[in-house]
């Protein structure tokens, strides 16, 4: 439920979840936790994203990607 979602903005705080100091202006993370209705069982998906320089090699990325497929002739489509 959406209060059950903690968000943390304060840079101290980030830091001590884990956030490198050089990558608070741009991280993504995330942890995901879900447990059993009596506690006994716990499982936990997290995904951490220091810095920007990731996000923009995959926007080139799907730039080379569509300008290969448009000069290939493919017709339009959702990838």
């Amino acid at each position: 439920a959406d209060n059950d979602v903690k968000m943390i903005r304060d840079d101290e705080e980030s830091v001590s979840f884990g956030v490198p100091k050089d990558a608070l202006s741009g991280h993504a993370f995330h942890t995901y936790t879900l447990k059993s209705p009596d506690g006994t069982v716990e499982f936990q998906l997290q995904h951490n994203v220091a810095g920007r320089t990731v996000y923009a090699e995959g926007t080139a990325d799907a730039v080379k990607f569509l300008a290969k497929k448009i000069a290939e002739g493919n017709k339009p489509q959702v990838y």
